[in-house]
């Protein structure tokens, strides 16, 4: 099969960088797709960072220091990038206006400013395809309750629950990084580096906050700086956002969560739903299993676990008796992304997009929501207006 070949830039040569680049390394576990990414160029101020890129990557050509030398490389079509928060808006408006498709990290502009300018930016540039990296929804597990959903298996919603937890940062004697600097994570803090993750499902199914109530704690007050001293931790550790969903035709409860800090959890993401007609559940603590409870009024309530086979969004030459896992879901995820920019949104294999660029905007409408009710003690309505 001839294969559209997909010339991509990375900006932001760290962890993720690395594990995307990887994913490109193993597409040939992929099976029936007539498109494959092929990264040229790398980009990392640090230009030890990039090294390792030109060490294990064939197909890179260049490595610069300056991302805008990489966005006028003709050569590059599309990018992946993984910066801080507070350059996202610099760095993804001129990755737009230079024309390059994006594959950009959550949560799009470090607040809802500069997000609704990077959301200008988009509308301006339809050609380009602009999408936020969110694995998880392409577990198995999860590819399933999509299905259910979109059947309308759960009758009248009684609530949902969605988390993402890790506990990376229990350790007090973890030195601190820019996640806990308001300067470069933001004012959300956990939210803003994991929330999207956790909406990205609701969102899909079209679950908007109507209002919330915000838990947000820190716990860890001060981190080692590196330099023999002690530096204070200024962003949020954990957040619980209670929220209040109405549709068309119903009404229910919605619980969030994101937390830095969960004890036992190395990187739990999650999503519960209880129906009137059917309930289930998949959390990637348990990522060969799903859960879930048919019900018939006057019958049995009993909940039933089974393993989820690896049937995932995009062929592979894995076996449905093998397990799922994290780079699986990156490598689907990038197919999914790749696929939109070759085919369109209508023509793609399967239905499931990566996070869109308006369900990036919907949570930064409902975090900056969250910080008002942590503010005020209260209560506080969500923002959806001109947002469709």
């Amino acid at each position: 099969m001839a294969k559209r070949i997909i010339r991509f830039g990375v900006i932001g040569c760290g962890l993720m960088g690395k594990e995307f680049a990887s994913a490109a390394a193993r597409w040939c576990h992929l099976t029936g797709v007539d498109f494959e990414p092929r990264i040229v160029a790398v980009c990392d101020a640090n230009p030890e960072a990039a090294r390792w890129f030109q060490d294990n990557v064939p197909s890179v050509l260049k490595a610069y220091t300056d991302y805008r030398e990489l966005l006028a490389d003709p050569d590059v079509e599309a990018v992946y990038c993984a910066v801080p928060h507070n350059l996202h808006e610099s760095i993804y408006l001129d990755i737009i206006r230079a024309g390059k498709h994006l594959l950009g990290e959550k949560p799009f502009g470090i607040d809802r400013a500069a997000n609704e300018a990077i959301l200008e930016a988009i509308r301006s540039h339809p050609g380009v395809v602009v999408r936020s990296s969110s694995e998880f929804p392409f577990y198995p597990g999860a590819q399933q309750i999509v299905q259910w959903v979109n059947e309308g298996r759960f009758g009248r919603i009684i609530e949902v629950e969605a988390g993402f937890w890790h506990s990376s940062d229990l350790d007090p004697t973890k030195p601190i990084n820019w996640k806990r600097r308001i300067a470069t994570n933001g004012e959300y803090g956990c939210m803003g580096d994991l929330g999207l993750h956790v909406l990205h499902l609701p969102l899909r199914f079209g679950w908007k906050p109507a209002s919330v109530r915000a838990l947000l704690t820190k716990i860890v007050e001060q981190r080692p700086d590196g330099r023999g001293g002690m530096a204070p931790c200024e962003t949020w550790d954990n957040a619980i956002l209670a929220c209040d969903v109405k549709t068309e035709d119903q009404a229910f409860p919605m619980l969030l969560s994101t937390k830095r800090i969960a004890p036992g959890h190395a990187n739990t993401w999650f999503i519960r739903i209880q129906g009137t007609a059917f309930s289930a559940e998949f959390t990637t603590k348990n990522p060969k299993q799903v859960a879930s409870l048919p019900y018939t009024p006057g019958g049995s309530q009993a909940w039933h676990v089974v393993d989820a086979p690896y049937r995932s969004a995009y062929g592979t030459i894995t076996g449905g008796i093998f397990e799922f896992g994290f780079s699986d879901s990156i490598l689907q995820m990038w197919a999914a992304f790749c696929d939109e920019i070759v085919h369109g949104a209508e023509g793609m294999a399967q239905p499931f997009r990566n996070a869109l660029p308006e369900e990036a905007a919907g949570s930064h409408r409902l975090f900056t929501a969250a910080l008002e009710s942590q503010r005020t003690g209260g209560t506080v309505a969500v923002d959806w207006e001109g947002l469709h």
